[in-house]
């Protein structure tokens, strides 16, 4: 489905109370598909993907990740929910930040999955690398330059070939307007900082972090939750930055046993 306005594409599942679903941002609705699965049984499940991710329109220009947050908050209204639950993942867990920062009234329950507080000068080197690595065009190339990062050394020790799969269909699949858009996304947080708004967060809110996970690791984490009032946090052992790939069925239930009891 389509909400024309502002060409953003979207799915729902399920019966229930709302859970949206924000995407990291390599990601697109597919990525959840298994997830999907398990948690429309208990919610109704809002996947869709971000203008500049998946079938959703393109922005052609550079543009702050803030925009995303003004674009949920459209979405929201556009379904006509009053209160949502709302996971973030990663860059999808910035934009939940901002967006529960800004508008608290929107959300019961927030899940902030592998998501940091601030673009430091170590994650603006991770994301120039990223850009090196999608200017080649090749989707190989990328996987190979870009993917260790995300996945952990325990995951890629015991999934080798899942990853090789993979890496042919970022091959098969990837298209030039993607790595643009890739490239456009990549430079939208270059200065996220929500350091000083975190505190303006309220609702009950679950971090989910792994122990593995280079990118966002656990002391981003435990800052986020020393700053927003009412969080806790639940570490993923053996696990990398791709945890929701990595262990699907214990991040379910991860999920399903915070917003439920």
């Amino acid at each position: 489905m389509f909400f024309e306005e502002l060409g953003i594409y979207y799915e729902v599942y399920g019966e229930g109370k709302p859970l949206i679903l924000l995407n990291g941002i390599m990601m697109s609705t597919a990525s959840w598909s298994e997830h999907i699965k398990i948690l429309s049984k208990y919610f109704k499940v809002i996947v869709y993907d971000m203008r500049d991710q998946g079938k959703s329109s393109k922005v052609k220009n550079e543009y702050d990740i803030s925009l995303h947050s003004e674009d949920l908050k459209k979405l929201i209204d556009y379904l006509g929910i009053e209160k949502v639950n709302l996971l973030g993942l990663s860059y999808g867990g910035q934009v939940a930040e901002i967006f529960a920062s800004k508008y608290p009234e929107y959300i019961d329950k927030l899940i902030l999955s592998n998501t940091t507080y601030k673009v430091d000068n170590y994650l603006s080197s991770i994301g120039d690398a990223w850009k090196v690595a999608a200017k080649t065009y090749d989707g190989e190339k990328f996987f190979d330059l870009a993917l260790p990062f995300i996945y952990s050394k325990t995951f890629y020790n015991d999934n080798y070939q899942w990853l090789l799969n993979r890496r042919k269909i970022f091959k098969e699949l990837l298209t030039k307007e993607w790595f643009d858009s890739f490239i456009r996304l990549a430079s939208s947080n270059i200065n996220f900082d929500v350091s000083n708004d975190l505190e303006k967060i309220q609702c009950e809110t679950l971090l989910i972090a792994a122990d593995e996970d280079i990118i966002t690791p656990i002391s981003d984490m435990e800052y986020i939750k020393s700053k927003i009032p009412n969080s806790e946090m639940i570490v993923i052992k053996n696990s990398g930055h791709a945890v929701f790939l990595e262990k699907i069925d214990t991040y379910c239930n991860i999920i399903k046993g915070f917003l439920i009891y």
